[in-house]
């Protein structure tokens, strides 16, 4: 879907960006990983056309973007930065309308786009639609955020730390809407954070960063079991490493099917992490398991998180 062959930019003489190459399957969640200035946000920019890369070449399902009109290109793209960027003197409506506008798609299908995203991020319209942004909570401003981005149906969405600047309760609640909704659409999606329990959480794949370069890129289980360079195993934390090691690892995987228990039910897809943290919280050793129509499916019990 996307490749990245050989990208370098220089600002005054530094490479920000050296010599980089990546390449994110249909359909993948890739999170671009690693400390302050090591490239990440410039990266967006470029596949973006944001910023020009001084050497090598963006391709998006095989055309390179420097054959079609900026204008093009990124109505293919949704765009979700940390600030929101909502034009405050417009409605919620008229902000998740922006690019549909553009295209001239009819009054009617614009209608029924705005309300079809308020919806799936959970936003009621009724209440929401004629809001404006001083109107909103932070984590509001990031749905809304995130709905004009998918509001054309782009092909690709990438995400400059989007929830950086709201609370952990927010932020939490935010990860988990942003899960469901790639579940749902299966949207490629690009994201950047300097958070590895975030990108734990949410990446089918991590690009972990250093000084322009993608050193390793690997999905996130691989990536804990075996670092490239040591870099990659400080930068994901060798402290705390078993219970990262839960946090990628889902209840399906270790689930038995043969046992109840009593209580409210874990889905099959939650971390091994999330149930470790259940069980605590309840003080027992053992959860029921539910699918995701909510039927109960087995059980899960404290030593099954560590054979």
């Amino acid at each position: 879907m996307i490749e990245l062959d050989h990208i370098t930019k220089r600002y005054d003489g530094r490479a920000v960006v050296d010599d980089l190459s990546l390449s994110v399957a249909e359909g993948e969640f890739c999170i671009l990983l690693g400390p302050s200035g090591c490239g990440k946000s410039t990266m967006l920019r470029i596949i973006n056309r944001l910023v020009v890369a001084d050497a090598g070449t963006v391709r998006i399902a095989g055309e390179e973007t420097t054959a079609l009109r900026p204008e093009i290109l990124r109505r293919r793209i949704g765009y979700a930065i940390q600030s929101t960027g909502l034009f405050p003197h417009w409605t919620v409506a008229d902000n998740v309308a922006t690019v549909p506008r553009l295209l001239k798609w009819p009054p009617k299908r614009v209608a029924a786009r705005v309300d079809e995203l308020l919806e799936l991020l959970r936003l009621e319209p009724r209440l929401y639609r004629n809001k404006y942004q001083h109107q909103l909570s932070g984590g509001e401003k990031q749905r809304v955020g995130v709905a004009r981005a998918l509001a054309a149906d782009p092909e690709l969405l990438l995400m400059d730390e989007p929830f950086g600047a709201v609370d952990p309760v927010t932020r939490d609640a935010l990860q988990a809407e942003l899960l469901r909704i790639h579940r749902a659409t299966r949207k490629t999606i690009i994201f950047v954070t300097h958070d590895v329990d975030e990108a734990l959480r949410l990446a089918s794949s991590i690009a972990i960063m250093d000084k322009g370069r993608v050193v390793q890129h690997a999905a996130p289980l691989e990536l804990l079991q075996r670092p490239a360079t040591g870099f990659v195993a400080d930068f994901v934390g060798r402290q705390g490493l078993g219970l990262k090691l839960l946090a990628v690892r889902r209840v399906a995987e270790r689930a038995r099917d043969d046992e109840t228990a009593p209580g409210q039910p874990v889905p099959l897809e939650a971390s091994l992490r999330d149930a470790l943290s259940a069980m605590t919280e309840r003080g027992t050793d053992r959860l029921p398991v539910a699918d995701a129509a909510g039927r109960r499916v087995g059980v899960i019990a404290l030593a099954d998180l560590v054979r």
